[in-house]
């Protein structure tokens, strides 16, 4: 811990104290002060450095004394990794005699006066400074592992007991058993002293395989079910798609279907209404061509009463005017007569034969005068009586033209009304059923274009699960591998080992050879202190091969966790270029689909407008037809209804001519028949002129 961290350590918690009893008073004293929680109660600089901790007086040995602990520190370091070093040495003795291991034991070991045996301590104090310097170098590959192992703890691998499963039984192994059965030695811990490794192991471990032969490791087992499992996720998955896929198509085409029969029962609503409207107007135009023939039978019959009575009253009349002229010819014949009588009488001369004769004769041409009057008034009374009944027929043809023209115009404007309001009801059918069109085109394209982005969300998420399934598998991959590194790793520690092993051999080989030939060449007297030097030169050296087989192992274990994380991060790094390709193309791909669904989707749209603008021209091309065929219908009645009445007036005219003066001539006139269509419709007489 830094000052910093120790600051930031006191603000939170409460200030650290040193444990050990190695420590003097004043230094704990010392530290104390310097590390209250309180930053106001800690005391200033100088303060400090009038502390007792810094004012105590050292002693002058002090540089020397650190020398002899930094020599004894060192002499114990080289002891450690001679003892290592003889530790190696012993792990080979059963490939050569015990004996060529130990020739030096019976030496001093320098500096301590102990034997040079290595005893268990010795063992057990050289297996701390390899695991220390070993996890010291792998550290990289252990926060590997347990970020794997945290990241994905349902794969990790049971370092306890483990299951082996057989077709009819599950059992459960220790460790050690199960290291007897698979006949692989553990890579994590070094054995404690020399073991003669037994040749029949082998052949154990082949005994053990031949006779359970069924029964399978339960990383085995867990690594078959997972992959079992992921290949059911895989099917499911694929066979989810396409059911959802079935799903997409059977619910566009009930969709579709509903939508089909939703416009075949509006067609046929809106067929029934129009052949209902049709039929209404048929009804209504019989009933009104009946109430126009009841209203001309009526019409005639009323005519027909008319002229009579208007006959019966010129008859009266006549009769009248004739009775009062027998009267006044009765007076007159009398005052004549008397008259002729008086001149009778004045006349005396003249024969009373002569008289009677003349008188009678006068008589007869009086008589015969008022009956040639009588015959002239009675033929005035009929010619006048023929002439004013011809009139009144007259009038009474044009009366009954002119009801026949307002019974025309009636109907032809009824039929004009109902062809306006079948063209409405076309023209608003159309607009509905267009209306409906483009609302159920709408709504398919709408349920498409949902089904469509659903369909690309579940293989986005597919994609994104695949992508997660392939990044699990690789990281269970590296996990596996980080796992089986320890194997690899103790396999080119062992190689390393025998190596320095045969180092070892061949520079124990020269000290003896050294050492005899020393003791050969020196007094006896000085042979202790020879073998005093010569041990600790070989003390040295096997020290400094120790050091160089440290480094060589913790170089191998770092170079190794090194190349396992780059090609770990390679490997990575092309599973997650693939797997952005893999996820480009389908975004490309879902991206074309939309594009292509869009583009449908304006073409239908298109394709819809133009049916309609084609189905609207025709139905306004015939409704101009029918409307165009209903002028020229009105003009053909208008025109034969005209030169029908008059032929029938030129006829009645002509059945008169006899007794018609010539100024009672009646006739149409019309310039152009438009205007007298014009005129029909707005219910104006047709103009009659009479000359």
């Amino acid at each position: 811990m830094n000052a910093m961290s120790a600051l930031y350590h006191i603000a939170q918690n409460e200030s650290p104290t040193l444990q050990s009893s190695e420590w003097t008073d004043y230094f704990r004293n010392f530290i104390e002060s310097c590390l209250q929680k309180i930053p106001q109660d800690r005391p200033h600089s100088d303060d400090m450095l009038g502390h007792a901790f810094l004012q105590r007086e050292r002693p002058d040995s002090v540089l020397m004394d650190l020398i002899q602990r930094t020599k004894d520190a060192v002499r114990e370091l080289d002891n450690l990794q001679y003892r290592k070093m003889k530790k190696i040495l012993l792990q080979e003795a059963h490939n050569g005699p015990a004996a060529e291991a130990q020739d030096g034991d019976e030496d001093l070991e320098p500096g301590g006066g102990r034997t040079g045996t290595v005893n268990s301590v010795g063992s057990n104090q050289s297996i701390p400074s390899m695991s220390i310097s070993a996890s010291s170098q792998s550290s990289s590959v252990n926060s590997l592992n347990e970020a794997a192992q945290d990241s994905r703890s349902e794969l990790d691998l049971m370092d306890g007991d483990h299951t082996v499963m057989s077709n009819s039984s599950v059992i459960h192994l220790k460790p050690e058993e199960e290291e007897s059965f698979s006949g692989e030695q553990a890579a994590s811990s070094e054995p404690s002293e020399p073991q003669a490794t037994p040749a029949p192991a082998p052949r154990k471990h082949y005994r053990n395989r031949e006779h359970f032969a069924t029964i399978r490791t339960a990383s085995l087992v867990t690594r078959e079910m997972q992959e079992h499992e992921q290949d059911s996720e895989l099917r499911e998955q694929m066979s989810g798609y396409k059911r959802m896929r079935r799903q997409h198509q059977k619910h566009l085409m009930g969709l579709e279907n509903k939508l089909k029969a939703e416009m075949d029962e509006h067609r046929m609503r809106l067929d029934k209404e129009l052949e209902s409207q049709r039929s209404n107007f048929t009804q209504e135009m019989e009933k009104l061509l009946k109430k126009h023939q009841a209203a001309l039978e009526k019409d005639l019959k009323t005519f027909n009463n008319d002229e009579k009575k208007f006959q019966q009253h010129i008859q009266v009349q006549q009769k009248k005017e004739l009775s009062s002229f027998l009267e006044s010819q009765k007076r007159e014949y009398k005052l004549r007569k008397e008259q002729l009588k008086e001149e009778l009488s004045e006349n005396q001369s003249t024969p009373k034969k002569e008289k009677q004769e003349w008188l009678s004769k006068q008589k007869e041409n009086i008589q015969h005068f008022q009956a040639e009057e009588e015959a002239n008034l009675l033929r005035r009374q009929r010619q006048y009586l023929e002439l004013e009944c011809r009139r009144f027929k007259r009038r009474i043809l044009i009366a009954r033209h002119n009801v026949e023209q307002d019974l025309a115009r009636e109907e032809l404007n009824k039929r004009q009304t109902q062809k306006d309001l079948e063209h409405a009801m076309l023209l608003r059918h159309h607009e509905s059923m267009q209306e409906l069109e483009f609302r159920h085109l709408g709504t398919i394209q709408k349920a498409r274009a949902e089904l469509i982005r659903t369909q690309h969300q579940t293989e986005l998420t597919n994609q994104l699960e695949y992508n997660k399934r392939r990044e699990r598998e690789l990281r269970r991959k590296h996990v596996m591998e980080v796992r089986q590194q320890p194997k690899s790793l103790k396999s080119k520690e062992l190689q390393i080992k025998k190596q320095f092993q045969e180092t070892c051999k061949t520079q124990t080989r020269q000290y003896k050879a050294l050492r005899n030939h020393l003791l050969e060449t020196t007094p006896k007297a000085d042979h202790k202190a020879v073998l005093k030097r010569l041990k600790e030169e070989q003390t040295r050296k096997l020290a400094i091969l120790a050091e160089q087989y440290d480094h060589s192992i913790n170089e191998m274990l770092s170079t190794q966790a090194l190349r396992l994380d780059e090609a770990q991060e390679g490997e990575c790094q092309v599973l997650r270029m693939q797997l952005q390709q893999e996820l480009e193309l389908l975004n490309a791909y879902q991206s074309k689909i939309k594009m292509q669904t869009d583009a449908q989707h304006d073409k239908e749209r298109r394709e819809l407008e133009q049916r309609v603008s084609l189905r609207r021209a025709l139905l306004e091309q015939k409704i101009e037809e029918e409307m165009l065929a209903l002028q020229n219908e009105r003009l053909e009645r208008i025109r034969s209804l005209l030169e029908r009445q008059a032929r029938e007036i030129e006829a009645f005219d002509s059945e008169g001519g006899m007794y018609r003066k010539p100024v009672n001539i009646v006739y149409f006139e019309f310039e152009n028949m438009e205007n007298l269509i014009d005129k029909s419709k707005t219910n104006e007489p047709v103009v009659m002129r009479t000359q």
